[in-house]
């Protein structure tokens, strides 16, 4: 069961899913919350349909991932995602491990709240399959750090060759996302997508 305790610790909850960005990869209708935050960060409304719907219109348009390299990176509009809840919890594990450890990483802290590690620094395939999302094919993780909103975020990753690409791959099925707020904190604002398809 994934548990954190809410100590110091302010979450914009999304159920079901940068000044900086991460990505990641590897094989094998919530209620909205706002957030008050530091005077430099604006109130934050977005739901769980919001940022689904904006993965899955970025999903439905054909992209140039790599507009430097035209041998690489042109990926054809596909499916949509839909939401997982068990993705959804590994990417708040890190997102929340982000903000309370103060760093920006796909491993995990190793600290006290990188859950997954226990101790040593987590890899976001670990998380994945920790928080339930187990018999899976292909997982994938983007985080960012320091931007306002899912406009921003969104604008972000789709600059980034490599976050582009976790965004429209075609073997990815499903995604979930979570944002941490956390005032005092490099970035203030962290946002983890972790993407995945299971085996049938």
């Amino acid at each position: 069961m994934f548990e954190i305790s809410l100590k110091n610790r302010k979450y914009l909850l999304i159920a079901t899913a940068f000044l900086v960005v991460g990505c990641g990869e590897a094989s094998s209708n919530s209620p909205t919350q706002t957030l008050d935050q530091q005077e430099s960060l604006t109130k934050i409304t977005v739901t769980q349909q919001e940022l689904l719907d904006a993965i899955n219109k970025a999903r439905s348009v054909a992209r140039d991932c790599y507009p430097d390299d035209p041998n690489r990176g042109f990926m054809e509009a596909t499916h949509p995602l839909t939401w997982n809840s068990d993705l959804y919890a590994s990417a708040l594990e890190h997102a929340n491990d982000l903000a309370q450890s103060n760093t920006f990483s796909h491993d995990g802290s190793g600290t006290e709240s990188d859950i997954t590690g226990d101790g040593k620094p987590s890899k976001f395939y670990e998380r994945i399959v920790a928080n339930g999302y187990t018999n899976y094919y292909t997982v994938g993780e983007n985080i960012a750090g320091g931007q306002k909103n899912l406009e921003e975020v969104m604008k972000a990753w789709l600059k980034s060759p490599a976050h582009c690409t976790n965004i429209m791959k075609d073997s990815y099925k499903e995604v979930g996302v979570a944002i941490v707020v956390k005032e005092d904190s490099n970035y203030g604002i962290y946002w983890a997508q972790n993407f995945g398809a299971k085996t049938k």
